[in-house]
């Protein structure tokens, strides 16, 4: 399992457990990926019947603009590299191109309200959802389900995400959906500036 994931189960601080995984501290055995993610090995939790692994497995992509159709297909050559290297040969791959800011995305909503879909793996989690991945991810994990988030250290701090989203949201609002991002990077670069 992931550190976020054990960190919570266990009721620790994720960075700690980070810290204890590079220091070689760790109570329970230990994985590091070649991709640099960290895997923890906890008998107590594997050892538990896993619902999900009787399900397909999908890789999920998503660009917001079709003149990113190249960078498309970069991301879900990396997600289906990902998925073997965790062992899994026969995992399908699913492509969008959609706002992450609303709900109007027919791929994602076909995934996710399919229960033949028992393990989702995307990017980022931008990549699933700009604003409230954390909510998918729980109703996924409540229904038997799991989200693999390939590279989760874009934003570990929660009122740093939190502050990010809601800067998006606002630029999206002003200045239309495709340059919300950019607008929000600059209004957080602008804040870094002023504090040095």
């Amino acid at each position: 399992m992931q550190v976020r994931e054990w960190a919570e189960r266990e009721h620790l601080n994720p960075y700690t457990v980070w810290k204890w995984c590079r220091e070689g501290k760790m109570p329970v055995p230990t994985e590091h990926t070649p991709t640099g993610m960290w895997l923890i090995h906890d008998p107590k939790y594997e050892t538990a019947p896993k619902p999900a692994t009787t399900g397909r497995t999908v890789c999920y992509a998503r660009v917001s603009s079709s003149d990113q159709k190249d960078d498309l297909q970069r991301q879900a050559d990396r997600l289906k590299a990902f998925a073997v290297n965790l062992g899994i040969m026969d995992a399908e791959v699913v492509t969008e191109i959609g706002s992450g800011m609303n709900d109007r995305r027919r791929k994602l909503n076909r995934l996710l309200k399919d229960p033949t879909v028992a393990t989702l793996i995307v990017e980022h989690r931008d990549r699933l959802a700009r604003m409230d991945a954390g909510l998918v991810e729980s109703a996924l994990e409540a229904s038997g389900r799991r989200l693999v988030i390939v590279d989760d250290t874009e934003l570990d701090d929660d009122l740093v995400r939190d502050m990010t989203e809601v800067l998006i949201s606002f630029c999206a609002r002003l200045y239309g959906r495709r340059s919300a991002r950019h607008r929000a990077e600059q209004a957080l670069e602008a804040i870094r500036d002023d504090r040095v």
